[in-house]
């Protein structure tokens, strides 16, 4: 078990939302790149979405416009909206550092997209 632990997945029907949180002791999100990353059966972990610490973000072209990563430094956590999810969200998501961290990788969340 890493240092990082994701919550708020589940299973969502097309075009449906969720958020997923992680949660981290310390105040790493305050002064690190930060990243949400997926892995989908059968392909390699991918980074979707990162926010630097002065909040500036990217995304992968597949979530840009529905995905959005925040953080909320008070709380030590960090947040990943997804909006119109598609059945080829259907991955694990974990959070990380960027680059990330092979040790602080946590459990990940299980995010299902299927009418």
């Amino acid at each position: 078990q890493g240092q990082f632990v994701e919550s708020g997945g589940g299973l969502v029907k097309p075009g449906g939302s969720l958020r997923l949180s992680c949660a981290a002791s310390g105040s790493i999100f305050r002064y690190y790149a930060m990243g949400w990353y997926r892995q989908a059966p059968g392909k390699q972990r991918e980074l979707v979405a990162r926010i630097n610490s002065g909040d500036r973000t990217n995304y992968v072209d597949s979530v840009k416009g529905r995905f959005t990563i925040f953080r909320d430094t008070s709380k030590n956590a960090m947040y990943l909206q997804m909006n119109s999810l598609k059945p080829e969200d259907t991955a694990i998501y974990y959070c990380n550092e960027d680059p990330p961290v092979f040790a602080s990788w946590g459990q990940g969340t299980q995010i299902t997209v299927s009418s």
